[in-house]
């Protein structure tokens, strides 16, 4: 069964406001950033037979389908986002975890600083040359840091 984007919540409140919203910002003399305007319109487009697809057929059985074009962006499409981190896990899975061996060290801060951190790069870059990221796992100091 074919993915249907234009049933979704997220699809149908972008289609009737986004018009609207870009309009709004132009009567005050405002306009978004051209990413975020393509962002947008590639979304619209995505999964959307009119806007392109490919006929598939099995060799087997000969059922035909028709497969829509993705817009394949990165920060606003659900569908093209799940089917990324799919794929990124699966490499990470299948090639980068079995050869080398892997530890993960989380940092959390507060919202406040979260928001400092994403408008001011330099002073994370500040934050994270202070923190220790060669530490060894407890009983195994002594053995070199992979």
């Amino acid at each position: 069964m074919r993915h249907r984007p234009e049933r979704t919540l997220l699809y149908q409140i972008v289609d009737e406001y986004y018009p609207a919203f870009k309009a709004h910002l132009v009567a005050q003399g405002n306009a978004l950033p051209g990413y975020v305007e393509q962002e947008f319109e590639e979304y619209l487009k995505c999964g959307r037979l009119e806007h392109g697809f490919l006929r598939v057929r099995c060799d087997t059985c000969h059922a035909e389908h028709l497969v829509a074009f993705s817009c394949k962006k990165r920060g606003f499409c659900p569908s093209c986002g799940a089917r990324r981190m799919a794929e990124s896990a699966a490499l990470l899975v299948d090639e980068v975890f079995p050869e080398q061996p892997v530890r993960q060290w989380v940092l959390s801060v507060p919202y406040p600083l979260r928001f400092l951190f994403a408008g001011r790069p330099d002073v994370m870059g500040r934050v994270r040359h202070r923190l220790p990221l060669h530490r060894h796992a407890p009983g195994q100091e002594g053995r070199p840091y992979p």
